[in-house]
């Protein structure tokens, strides 16, 4: 009988599970909400609850599973299974996921950090076509990432490898505050709140009557959706905002692939859902900052698991 996995994408919001198996097949997805209530305390819990659930309904028992893999946020302390400081789940003290979920359910248990679980998901079934050099950047609220070369994940010696968000590379003469305490990071450009600071530093300077100008000043909601649609359709100052956040993503990537040459550089995350427009302003720009043996090696390529990335890279954990 070949044995499956658990996967588990915890987020602040939902908790995404699925059986996958050992070739990276999902078989079964499942969600629970993210209860984080009481500092969080029901989180563990629920997972455990959720789990027995989902097993008693198939008809498997634990005996079914070679491991769980599960991706979190916070700082994650790899061999003791525990993570803490995760603040979009309340939890401000030390948790010791491992020792619980093992102790409830008898099976193996292994855990990292979310962005980087993502970034295997996509290397392994993903736009990273199994190669074992890959890098990810997750372009959400903030900007994550994940590093693996030579097949294994570059966590560095306080396990703040892969921080791409905070690759600095804003050197204008107002850089944007970023919630890690320095200017001018990745992720205060980068991000859907980025490209929202871009719009209005832009909207400042802009003297014409382009209608993402219009939408700012009269205090309308802006997000990197309403930008990205805009400068589709040409719009002005969308156009500036839409080079601007392709010069600084361009020149991140073009210095991620100096450094690293992956075979691939994926670009995930809510506002990749702009497609092959953001892609085109970014490739422009790697395409003028990198080096021909760069240039031509290491391809940027859109993800394509979608959500699906954290519970199939959180599985793959189990096969490390």
């Amino acid at each position: 009988m070949e044995k499956k996995i658990i996967g588990i994408d915890l987020g602040g919001t939902s908790i995404k599970f699925a059986i996958i198996t050992l070739a990276g097949e999902i078989q079964q997805k499942w969600s629970i909400p993210t209860n984080i209530h009481d500092e969080g305390s029901h989180i563990v819990d629920d997972i455990i609850d959720s789990i027995r659930h989902r097993l008693d309904m198939l008809g498997l028992t634990t005996e079914n599973f070679a491991g769980i893999g599960m991706g979190s946020p916070g700082v994650v302390d790899r061999e003791n299974g525990t993570v803490i400081g995760a603040y979009n789940l309340n939890w401000k003290t030390l948790q010791p996921l491992k020792e619980k979920i093992e102790g409830a359910l008898g099976i193996p248990f292994f855990i990292d950090n979310d962005a980087n679980v993502a970034a295997l998901g996509e290397k392994w079934m993903g736009a990273g076509g199994d190669q074992p050099d890959v890098t990810f950047f997750t372009l959400g609220t903030g900007v994550g990432g994940g590093i693996i070369a030579e097949n294994r994940l570059i966590h560095g010696v306080a396990g703040a490898g892969g921080e791409l968000g905070h690759i600095a590379v804003d050197f204008s003469e107002r850089p944007f505050a970023c919630t890690c305490g320095k200017k001018g990071c990745l992720e205060t450009v980068a991000s859907a709140t980025g490209i929202v600071n871009l719009a209005r530093r832009y909207a400042d300077e802009y003297a014409g009557d382009a209608e993402l100008k219009k939408l700012i000043d009269n205090g309308e909601e802006v997000t990197a959706k309403t930008v990205f649609d805009l400068a589709k359709e040409n719009d002005e100052l969308a156009l500036i905002v839409y080079r601007n956040f392709s010069r600084y993503l361009g020149i991140a990537c073009a210095n991620i692939a100096s450094v690293l040459n992956p075979s691939t550089i994926v670009i995930g995350g809510g506002v990749s859902a702009a497609g092959q427009f953001l892609l085109d302003g970014v490739q422009k720009v790697y395409d003028e900052n990198t080096f021909p043996q760069v240039r031509t090696t290491t391809k940027l390529a859109l993800a394509t698991l979608g959500n699906d990335a954290g519970v199939i890279g959180a599985a793959s954990l189990v096969l490390q």
